[in-house]
This record gives structure tokens, C-alpha cells and sequence, in this order.
């Protein structure tokens, strides 16, 4: 319903309004008592996207500022004795020393280069102080699940009734705006890839999502359809990888025999041939174009579409400035250095690296192993999620930095304690 309610010009603004304030009334009134910031955490981080797109935000980073004041109150008033980690208050120490570098061209915006790339990354910082080792009961980690995927209906149903008649859209070797609302097909398919993780999730471990298991398959058949139908190619190899290795632990949690996985694995590769097929076909045969790199003619291009001359120049403004080159700088610096080619970095490990120098790669070296140590002492079924999680966050911040929340509170999810009751 609130897809089509999109469609409206008045529903986005009090439907992104209500999406912030409510939560903080409800946070100030309950105290927290039922980690209430982890569900309204998780229904924005999964709506951010949707109201992006139907311009439901005054700011177009209000949804990061937003998650931000939740976890706070979640820190200042819940009942919760919380354990810090120092590891992660350094984080975000060191990551504010980048500013000090920070010079943008005449004519351009200081603050809005740094909250631009800053903003992810320091949400990132809030969300790990606020769920590292902290205990969430399977149960409520499942909830937080579910209500991330409810604005993903939304997003999707809205990109329903926005898409015009596949029939009238020429499709190419490029990301395709008419078939993402118009938005960031970048984006757009990373929302929807969360998507497909949760409701695979939800498959897998027999909990169903609209009560009928068939209808479960149903959504998720549509969902990596719309995906696909983006031609952006990150969420969908990120939900691949993420799904890849939660399926792994789980079914090792679950003891199944090698035929049983078997049947997984053959079930799963023929609705996903089914799908492809048929999209391709919608498509005229672009969609295979697109995901081996070739143009509408055929012809092979840089599969990475000019990212990976952006990292060159990352890695060599690395070595040639250790201390780096200032929060923001990096895109002025490769506007002068590489023609034709996006300036803005989709790589966060580069961005830090670049702009951040060796404290850039301090802030790796946190990111990257302390989640490893929370794996290491888990069970199968919690590795399940804690590795799904942190391969969620690296290979979405490695094609689309940290655009939105998602990664930065998906990252977060990655240090928390599962209690698993007993069934």
C-alpha cells in the first residue's frame, strides 16, 4: 500500500517525517526497555532507500542522522549497562583526523564533502559501540529482520507502479534508471539484495514471513526479478555471497545430510536459471551483456565500468601521500588525473586508504578482525548470521562505499551476542 501511496506527492514527506519522529517519541517514553532502537534502527535503515527515491527526506542524508539519534537514546537512556569497545571509540577518533586535510575547490561545499563521506563511516563507529557483545535474543534479531524488510514491499511495490512497459525501454550495457524508479540503480538493487537475504533467511530456517510458504517463494521469485531487471550488478553478487555462507553455517548447524544440501543447491540453481532465462528474454539478451561485461553491441568493455581505474589512483595517492589526502579530496584529486570516468569513489576500503593514509589503514585493520574475534567464539547457528552480516557489509561497501545506512548498521549486527533460547 505505501508503494502505491508513493506515487502521491504528499505521502513520502509525512511518511519519512513519521518514520523519525515517532521512533524518537516512542524511544523517550519506553526507555528502551525492550530494545524498541534496534526494530525502528532496522525499519529505516531497510525504508532509507524508498524514501530517498520518493524524495520523502528534507535532508538527503537525514536517514544516517536519523539511526544515529536512535542508537544514542538507545546508549543514553536504556536499561542496558553498556560494554564498550575501545577499539571502536579509536575508530571514530581517527576517523575525524582526516578532516584536518580537508581542502574542496572554490565554489564547492567543505561541510558537504565531509558529511558526505564521513556520515556512513561514523554511523558505522555509533552502531558497533552500541551492539558490540550486546545480548539480542534470536527472536528479536528475527523481528529486526522482518521489519527491515517491510519498506522493502514498499520499494518494490513502488517501483511497480513507476517502471513504464518493459516493451518501451531500451536496454543497454549500463545500469538502468527507468527500470529503479528513476533513482541510483546502485543503490537501489542493494535494498533490494537485502531483501532477498532476508526473506531466503526466513525460507531457510522455516519461519514464514506472510504465512504461506508458497507466497514466501512468490516475493522472493519478484524480488530477485527486480533485481536483475536493474542491470546493477553489486547487490546482486553481494546477496549471492552473503546467502552463500549463512547457508553453509546453517545447514552445518542443522547436521543435514550431503543429499539434503544436494536438493538445496538444486532447488536454489533452478528457479535462479528459471529467472535468469526469463528476464533475459524481457530484456533481449542485455542482461547477459551486462553481467559478462559486454556492451548493447557485444563488444567487451572494462567490466568494472571505470572502477577499477578509480582504486588504481587510490592506491597510488596512498603511497605517494602516507598520511593521506583529506576527507573528500580524493574525487578533486582524480578529476585531474582520469577523463570519462565517475570521480566519486564506490569503494570505501579505497576511500580510506587514499583520503585517510595510514590511519586509513589502522581503521581497516579494526573493521576487518574484530567481528572475527565475535565468529570465532560463536555457535554454528550464531556464525550463521555474525559472517552473513560482515560479508554484507564488505562487499557492499567495496561497490557502493557507504551511500546509505545499510552497511554501516549491518556491520553493527555483526558484533552482537545471539541467545538462543531453548525451543
Amino acid at each position: 500500500m505505501f508503494g502505491y501511496l508513493a506515487t502521491f506527492g504528499f505521502f513520502p514527506n509525512v511518511y519519512g517525517l513519521l518514520s523519525i519522529s515517532l521512533p524518537i517519541y516512542i524511544l523517550l517514553v519506553t526507555k528502551n526497555s525492550n530494545e524498541e532502537v534496534v526494530i525502528f534502527s532496522s525499519y529505516l535503515a531497510g525504508a532509507e532507500v524508498f524514501i530517498r527515491m520518493t524524495n520523502g527526506f528534507i535532508l538527503y542524508e537525514t536517514g544516517k542522522y536519523a539511526i544515529i539519534i536512535f542508537l544514542f537514546l538507545g546508549i543514553l537512556i536504556g536499561e542496558f549497562k553498556q560494554r564498550f569497545s575501545i577499539q571502536y571509540i579509536y575508530y571514530i577518533l581517527l576517523l575525524l583526523l582526516g578532516i584536518i586535510f580537508t581542502q574542496v575547490p572554490e565554489g564547492e561545499s567543505l561541510r558537504k564533502s565531509i558529511l558526505f563521506n564521513l556520515s556512513g563511516p561514523i554511523l558505522l563507529g555509533i552502531a558497533a559501540l552500541y551492539f558490540y557483545q550486546r545480548p539480542i535474543d534470536k527472536e528479536k534479531l528475527l523481528d529486526s529482520l522482518f521489519f527491515m524488510l517491510l519498506p522493502l514491499f514498499s520499494m518494490v511495490s513502488y517501483l511497480y507502479f513507476r517502471t513504464p512497459d518493459l516493451k518501451e525501454i531500451v536496454f543497454g550495457g549500463e545500469a538502468n534508471f527507468a527500470t529503479s524508479g528513476g533513482f541510483g540503480p546502485n543503490q537501489v538493487v542493494t535494498a533490494i539484495g537485502l531483501g532477498i537475504f532476508i526473506i531466503t533467511v526466513f525460507i531457510l530456517i522455516k519461519k514464514k514471513l506472510t504465512g504461506y510458504l508458497f507466497l514466501d517463494y512468490i516475493f522472493l521469485i519478484y524480488f530477485v526479478y527486480r533485481g536483475l531487471l536493474t542491470f546493477s550488478r553489486g547487490g546482486i553478487f553481494t546477496v549471492t555471497g552473503a546467502l552463500l555462507v549463512f547457508s553453509l553455517f546453517y545447514l552445518i548447524h542443522r547436521r543435514v545430510s550431503i543429499g539434503v544440501f544436494l536438493k538445496y543447491i538444486l532447488t536454489a540453481g533452478f528457479f535462479i536459471l528459471a529467472i535468469w532465462i526469463y528476464t533475459s528474454d524481457i530484456t533481449g539478451g542485455m542482461l547477459n551483456n551486462r553481467y559478462t561485461g559486454k556492451n548493447a553491441a557485444g563488444v567487451q568493455k572494462d567490466i568494472t565500468t571505470g572502477r577499477s581505474d578509480i582504486l588504481v589512483i587510490q592506491f597510488e595517492n596512498f603511497l605517494e601521500n602516507p598520511l593521506g589526502i583529506g576527507v573528500g579530496n580524493g574525487k578533486y584529486e582524480r578529476q585531474n588525473k582520469i577523463e570519462n570516468v565517475t570521480a566519486t569513489s564506490h569503494n570505501e576500503v579505497g576511500r580510506l586508504l587514499e583520503e585517510h593514509g595510514i590511519i586509513g589503514l589502522i581503521l581497516l585493520t579494526i573493521l576487518l578482525t574484530v567481528p572475527l574475534f565475535n565468529f570465532f567464539r560463536s555457535s554454528n547457528y550464531q556464525r550463521a548470521f555474525i559472517i552473513s552480516f560482515y560479508i554484507f557489509w564488505f562487499l557492499t561497501i567495496n561497490h557502493s562505499a557507504m551511500r546509505i545506512a545499510l552497511p554501516g548498521f549491518i556491520y553493527g549486527l555483526s558484533l552482537i551476542r545471539i541467545i538462543e533460547n531453548e525451543e
